[in-house]
């Protein structure tokens, strides 16, 4: 199964966060949730305390296939400055190793060049921060090896879409069936 790299900070968006890992873990996959600053304990944007598995220092990632960056507006903007993430992101683009962004963190995509070209989703109001990218307004959107996901309530079609993306189409399938997860309006 896959090696996946999601990156946590003080401010994020929890469901952005955590439902992705979850779906990914349910999955087969091995997933490692890092702090980008330095301390296991992260404080979510509406005060849950989230524990990670590690600190950033404490890994190498080249073993990585995906690296995820969840959303929130201080959460995204802490990740943005965190230089060493920057550089390991800019590196992984350069490879061409599976990127995903949800809510605000598709903005850092942005501002590092990795979307010009690219259909791209962000949160509403947010879509000048995708520079070069065309913007759509649905939930998720992969373009090549790039994935970026719009806001909290897309959170469950983001991490299926990684699900699908990392371990196929039947895997995706598999796991909405066990989750009796529909996707349709409420009236």
């Amino acid at each position: 199964m896959a090696k996946i790299y999601s990156f946590f900070a003080d401010g994020l968006e929890e469901i952005e966060a955590i439902a992705p890992v979850d779906l990914l873990r349910r999955a087969g996959n091995e997933v490692v949730t890092v702090s980008i600053t330095g301390s296991r304990q992260i404080t979510g944007s509406h005060g849950i305390v989230i524990g990670t598995d590690t600190v950033f220092d404490e890994n190498d990632y080249a073993d990585g296939d995906l690296f995820v960056l969840p959303g929130g507006g201080p959460g995204t903007q802490a990740l943005k400055n965190y230089a060493p993430l920057r550089a390991l992101l800019d590196e992984k683009y350069t490879k061409e190793t599976r990127l995903a962004a949800i809510c605000a963190a598709p903005s850092i995509f942005g501002a590092s060049g990795y979307l010009k070209g690219r259909n791209a989703t962000v949160y509403p109001g947010m879509e000048g921060t995708l520079a070069g990218a065309t913007p759509k307004a649905v939930p998720v959107v992969t373009d090549g090896f790039v994935t970026t996901g719009r806001g909290p309530g897309a959170a469950v079609d983001f991490g299926l879409e990684l699900v699908r993306l990392m371990n196929g189409d039947k895997a995706a399938e598999t796991l909405k069936e066990q989750l009796v997860y529909q996707h349709t309006s409420v009236v």
